[in-house]
């Protein structure tokens, strides 16, 4: 492959990961319902891409998912904590129930993508912007040591038979990267954590390849250039959010970032 084909895509995807980063940057800043509307149309989007992926009854299901986990996010603004949870989880088990088969794995899946989005919101909240930061630039840095890594050196493939394309290199070297950005951000303690959320976002890479491969398409969609769809970008944050929820609930975080 020649220098210029290896690195062909690496302008259009510097450029759309530069675009997304401003407009995640200004609404995470802006906090409350500004980073709540962001990551409700962002969830919605994803869930959209993901029905498309699955066998489903109508053409029009797609879109009517989304619409039912938008009205969730935003229902969830008004109404008791209580109802919190069941309303979030509703549009999966609704969408699911419109497919012709694959219902479990679809249900799975986008329960932990709602989760995971609402892990995002609730981080922001209760945590502040800094522990956003911190794990958006863990999964930044995961990918971006990856893939100059994998496409410098090479080497033996990480999963060849759900992502052909993912080498040792490239993984151990967003490890090590995530690791970096934690001890940057809080110390040894947020260091490790961040490996293993390097990990959990490495991960959400593969689960998301794997769904590609079973619905035999390429990307989940073609809105962003360079990268595909809203799910091919941000997999990796979503499995790393959803873990992050998972230890903040069960074990508790290390120390505050900064």
């Amino acid at each position: 492959m020649s220098a210029a084909g290896k690195w062909g895509d690496l302008p259009a995807r510097v450029l759309s990961a530069a675009v997304m980063l401003i407009v995640g940057l200004l609404c995470l800043w802006q906090g409350g319902v500004v980073f709540h509307v962001l990551v409700a149309f962002a969830c919605a989007g994803m869930i959209w891409e993901l029905t498309r992926m699955m066998p489903a009854k109508s053409s029009r299901w797609p879109i009517q998912v989304a619409a039912l986990v938008l009205l969730a996010f935003f229902a969830v603004l008004f109404l008791p904590p209580v109802f919190m949870f069941p309303l979030l989880i509703a549009p999966a088990l609704v969408g699911a129930s419109g497919l012709r088969s694959d219902r479990f794995r679809y249900g799975l899946y986008a329960v932990g993508l709602i989760l995971a989005c609402f892990g995002l919101i609730a981080l922001r909240e209760f945590r502040g912007m800094e522990w956003v930061l911190w794990l958006i630039f863990v999964v930044i840095a995961t990918d971006v040591a990856g893939y100059f890594a994998g496409k410098t050196f090479g080497g033996p493939k990480f999963w060849p038979s759900l992502s052909p394309k993912k080498t040792w290199s490239g993984t151990s070297a967003g490890w090590i990267a995530a690791f970096f950005v934690g001890l940057a951000f809080g110390g040894v303690g947020l260091g490790v954590v961040s490996m293993v959320l390097s990990l959990a976002s490495q991960l959400g890479d593969i689960s998301e390849s794997a769904l590609k491969r079973r619905a035999g398409v390429k990307d989940s969609s073609a809105l962003i250039p360079g990268h595909g769809g809203l799910l091919d970008r941000f997999d990796g944050l979503m499995a790393a959010a959803l873990v992050t929820l998972v230890i903040a609930s069960v074990i508790g975080l290390p120390h505050q970032p900064g």
